[in-house]
């Protein structure tokens, strides 16, 4: 998932440390439903240590009511590319099934590319894609069998 809409209203804040809109913390709120809805219930959430992800991830998580100091930050997600989130998937145990990630763009427009049939042009904040892999590998998903389950923006909930 894509952070929500984040400020650029203040330029005394360095962009690590960029709040939320309300707009964005809202469209999030619908993101949430969705979520909710479908049942998806990761076993980790992993995030990138941007307050603008984080607080993303937190929305997220007391949406689903997973415990908010079990959230994953890492560092590796900030500025990052396929490969770092690759890196962070890699890292994870086998015993854990299903992963949600928060992150920034262009690398979501990019994963997601990855493994949808028909590209998208932009992962717009507060964006969801939800991939379905066959493997019980972590270490294989860039070879295994995927699919794009959901593909979800705050303007489709409207």
């Amino acid at each position: 998932m894509r952070h929500a809409k984040s400020s650029w209203g203040d330029s005394s804040v360095s962009d690590h440390e960029r709040g939320l809109l309300d707009k964005g913390i809202k469209r999030t709120g619908k993101i949430a439903g969705f979520i909710q809805d479908n049942g998806i219930n990761p076993d980790l959430i992993i995030s990138s240590t941007a307050k603008r992800a984080l607080t993303t991830a937190k929305i997220i998580a007391k949406s689903i009511s997973y415990e908010e100091s079990k959230i994953k930050q890492s560092k590796n997600l900030y500025l990052s590319y396929v490969d770092d989130v690759y890196d962070e998937l890699f890292q994870l145990d086998n015993s854990i099934d299903s992963v949600m990630i928060f992150g920034h763009n262009p690398c979501f427009t990019d994963l997601v590319n990855v493994f949808a049939n028909k590209p998208i042009d932009n992962l717009p904040t507060s964006g969801l894609a939800v991939i379905e892999f066959k493997t019980s590998n972590w270490e294989n998903i860039p070879v295994s069998k995927s699919k794009l389950k959901h593909l979800v923006f705050p303007s489709n909930l409207d």
